[in-house]
């Protein structure tokens, strides 16, 4: 029993990534800051870790949240966003700067555990209607064929002949054959008439900036349930019937209680909400008047979000309890320290993350799995063109990268997108009407003609932002 126990733990762990794993994953998208990478990976294996512990004690352990501190362009987004894609864990990105007091400027904290529930909602529905997919397609076609032949002849009026069943023999091969045509495409060409919803609610922006949602949970849903549904006839083609068939068909195979609350559930145990800009809301001064007043609110009202409340959205109550909470912040002007006590012991992990070189630059153009240069030698092959770098070309690009972040100011990796941009904007305008230029070599020299007077006039080296 103690082997067979033993065994089945060692399968489920095999559908969890280790944190050594989860690192490597994410060495594919990010260069260096190893740091976080390990806290992050971490993190996440706790999660994991927490849900094969005893009922007792799971509600007992807390999330560890993370603060990564580190200046714009250096990858504090890009690895809170990737571990959501490798936990599939519901994952919302929000400003800290847009929230202030309930009822002064800006929006409630609590929206971003709504704007949480939606999206998970959707990857939830997203999922269940991939498996029911290819039951849809067919009764979509069913319906397509209704139109087209029904299966069940019109009742004749004033005619009591019983029917011999060779009219329903002839009416079933006839369908089966359309049905054969229409699974080959031989009836795109033709259209049907389809309903389709026609409910349009403009008025709900009378009620001001704030959505429906925002002025009560539930509110949306009460008004679509008062107001009666309107549908219109179309005549659209049999593809675009199909699908339309085909989404309505899902709908009524989708249980969405099961969904609404299998994504609640997903919340409550691996949401992910990343808090961006959490320096913008720091109280830098001693006296406590003026935006450090809002500030400071701000950060009250963060406090019970992040500490663990129930918060009601419109598919039910939502507890944070278990939710893994990522801020980041530059902290030029401010300090992690500024932070109110209270706030600050919530995020127990701290990760300082480095600014980029010029080898890293290189490394960032190159290594990953979405690379600047892969990005563009695939959007040139859409046009027949084949474009190559040079080693020394792609090295002079991070060095012009490196010089420009150190003279203007420091963007960090965002930088060598305004780089590449203008580097290959003559070829990127160019490219459609040259058709017998079908590879294109950037050299050094290329990269030094055209970047080289931008970066010595510092008048013109704003523009390449």
């Amino acid at each position: 029993m103690a082997k067979l126990l033993k065994k089945i733990k060692a399968e489920v762990a095999k559908t969890e990534l280790t944190p050594r794993e989860v690192v490597r994953e994410l060495d594919k998208y990010i260069i260096g800051q190893d740091a976080a990478k390990k806290s992050v990976a971490i993190a996440l294996r706790n999660r994991w870790r927490r849900q094969q512990v005893p009922d007792n004690l799971r509600e007992e352990i807390m999330p560890n949240n993370i603060i990564l501190i580190g200046p714009t362009g250096v990858g504090k987004t890009e690895i809170a966003r990737r571990l959501a894609k490798l936990s599939n864990a519901p994952f919302v990105k929000v400003e800290a700067s847009k929230f202030t007091e309930v009822g002064y400027v800006g929006r409630d904290v609590e929206s971003m555990i709504r704007d949480l529930a939606e999206i998970a909602v959707a990857n939830v529905k997203a999922e269940k209607t991939s498996e029911v997919r290819d039951r849809a397609k067919t009764l979509a076609e069913e319906r397509v064929l209704d139109e087209l032949i029904p299966m069940k002849a019109p009742r004749k009026a004033a005619q009591d002949v019983p029917d011999n069943g060779e009219e329903g023999e002839q009416r079933a091969e006839t369908r089966e054959k359309l049905r054969k045509m229409l699974q080959n495409g031989d009836l795109d060409s033709r259209t049907v008439e389809v309903q389709v919803n026609a409910d349009v609610m403009p008025m709900m922006q009378v009620f001001g900036p704030f959505g429906a949602e925002d002025l009560g949970a539930n509110f949306q849903d009460m008004l679509s349930n008062i107001m009666p549904k309107k549908t219109k006839t179309r005549r659209v083609p049999i593809p675009e019937a199909l699908k339309i068939f085909e989404q309505e068909e899902a709908q009524k195979l989708v249980d969405m209680d099961g969904v609404v609350k299998e994504a609640i559930s997903r919340i409550e145990n691996s949401g992910i909400v990343f808090v961006d800009e959490i320096d913008k809301i720091a109280s830098t001064g001693s006296e406590s008047h003026g935006p450090d007043v809002s500030r400071e609110g701000v950060q009250k009202d963060l406090l019970p979000i992040v500490e663990g409340s129930t918060v009601m959205t419109k598919y039910g109550m939502v507890k944070t309890d278990h939710v893994l909470f990522i801020a980041s912040g530059a902290f030029h002007t401010a300090k992690p320290s500024d932070l109110i006590p209270e706030l600050q012991g919530r995020f127990p992990i701290r990760v300082e993350l480095n600014s980029l070189n010029e080898e890293d630059f290189y490394k960032i153009l190159t290594m990953p799995e979405n690379a600047l240069i892969k990005q563009y030698t695939a959007l040139l092959a859409t046009e027949g063109v084949e474009i190559s770098f040079t080693d020394d070309a792609i090295r002079e690009v991070a060095r012009v990268a490196t010089e420009v972040n150190e003279q203007v100011e420091n963007i960090g990796a965002r930088r060598l997108h305004t780089i590449m941009t203008t580097l290959l904007e003559d070829i990127l305008f160019e490219v459609p009407d040259k058709i017998d230029e079908k590879e294109i070599k950037i050299s050094r020299d290329m990269v030094r003609d055209k970047l080289n007077n931008i970066v010595k006039n510092r008048d013109l080296s704003k523009y390449i932002l």
